[in-house]
């Protein structure tokens, strides 16, 4: 009886205690489970559990009929959660734009969103956004097909203190909305433009020198887009693999102007000449890492330029270079005096004994034989809040 007595107390206790100070017990819950259990004990406690949901996250079920399902539920669960700072809703194609009304609970406090694959959000959608969610730092939009520079104007107007942003295969893109984002968003560091190949750089005219990191892929920058891309000053990471060209020029030299490129990523840019290769050696003193992969126009001229001037190079990618030879691997031995990697395989003018005289040479220098698609840090890292 006694035991019983002090049970009903308890309880009687529990269901006494204010929002305050059960947001307070909920909030030193560290598993998403506890956090969950926490939810169901009430109507009360829901309500609770829901103010102090952080962080919303939906993951992609690869089935269009689930998909369906979670996006009716998500304008629900939003407007329950009016504190997020970080939603995920990727790769929910069914998403419509009117789903996003809801974001508007969040407001304020909502600091990354990330809409990718959502194939369905059109520029209405992201107008939504950026009237609901001026603080937004990262946004991912990456192969949202139907966004257009409009829909990114209205963006780059309404949040302001966007730093990373991703609109990698988002084919509406140009020149334009690149610019938008430039001049309304000062403090962008990170961007992808991965596949948008409506962009030819001059977007990037006067951008900001706290632009640090940007990938390129595949895209078809121009030679003067290119100038443009590395005007702010400020880029460390740069990834260009797979560079088109649309005149069949090379226009590379033109990031002898990044002087503070750390990291570059030029794997399969068939266009790349000798002259380039030499000027971007001499014009970026601080490379640390260069992918040269599948580079065919670099010859013994290249090779020579490097080792005379990338004094700070600590990784350098050659694979399935086939105008490399023994003596660019002599040159090589000679230079770069931080060198401690070196990526080559599949180089048909170098035989087992030139790379044995190399290693013999530069024992310090691992020769590795794989080939690295990715360089630099991880894109996940770069957009995820702290």
């Amino acid at each position: 009886m006694e035991r019983e007595t002090m049970d009903v107390s308890l309880e009687n206790c529990i269901c006494y205690l204010s929002d305050d100070c059960l947001l307070s017990v909920f909030n030193k819950l560290e598993s998403e489970l506890d956090r969950n259990a926490f939810g169901l004990t009430c109507r009360n406690w829901l309500k609770v559990r829901n103010i102090g949901r952080k962080s919303l996250t939906f993951h992609c079920s690869f089935n269009p009929t689930l998909d369906k399902e979670h996006a009716k539920c998500i304008p629900k669960i939003l407007s329950r959660s009016p504190c997020l700072e970080r939603i995920s809703l990727a790769g929910i194609a069914e998403l419509p734009d009117s789903a996003l009304n809801a974001l508007r609970m969040s407001g304020s406090s909502l600091r990354s969103l990330s809409l990718y694959c959502c194939s369905g959000i059109t520029d209405d959608g992201l107008a939504q956004v950026a009237i609901g969610c001026p603080n937004l730092v990262v946004v991912e939009l990456q192969s949202c097909f139907n966004i257009t520079d409009v829909g990114l104007e209205s963006l780059s107007k309404g949040c302001h203190a966007l730093k990373s942003l991703n609109l990698g295969s988002c084919i509406g893109i140009s020149d334009h909305g690149v610019s938008a984002v430039f001049n309304n968003c000062s403090n962008i560091c990170t961007l992808i433009i991965t596949g948008c190949r409506r962009v030819s750089g001059v977007g990037f005219r006067g951008c900001s020198s706290m632009l640090c990191y940007l990938e390129a892929e595949s895209c078809m920058l121009s030679t003067d887009g290119l100038l443009d891309v590395v005007s702010g000053g400020g880029l460390e990471y740069l990834n260009l693999h797979k560079l088109g060209s649309s005149t069949g020029l090379d226009g590379l030299g033109s990031l002898a102007f990044a002087k503070s490129l750390r990291i570059l990523n030029l794997r399969m840019c068939r266009y790349l000449t000798d002259d380039s290769v030499a000027a971007i050696a001499s014009g970026c003193p601080f490379l640390e890492e260069w992918n040269l992969s599948v580079c065919p126009g670099v010859h013994l001229p290249g090779w020579s330029a490097i080792r005379l001037y990338c004094n700070k190079l600590r990784v350098l990618h050659v694979n399935r270079c086939r105008n490399i030879c023994e003596q660019s691997l002599l040159l090589l031995c000679d230079g770069c005096p931080r060198l401690e990697v070196l990526h080559i395989n599949g180089c048909i003018k170098i035989t087992h004994s030139g790379l044995a005289l190399f290693t013999i040479s530069r024992p310090d220098v691992n020769l590795r034989m794989d080939e690295v698609l990715s360089i630099g840090p991880s894109i996940e890292n770069l957009f995820r809040m702290q």
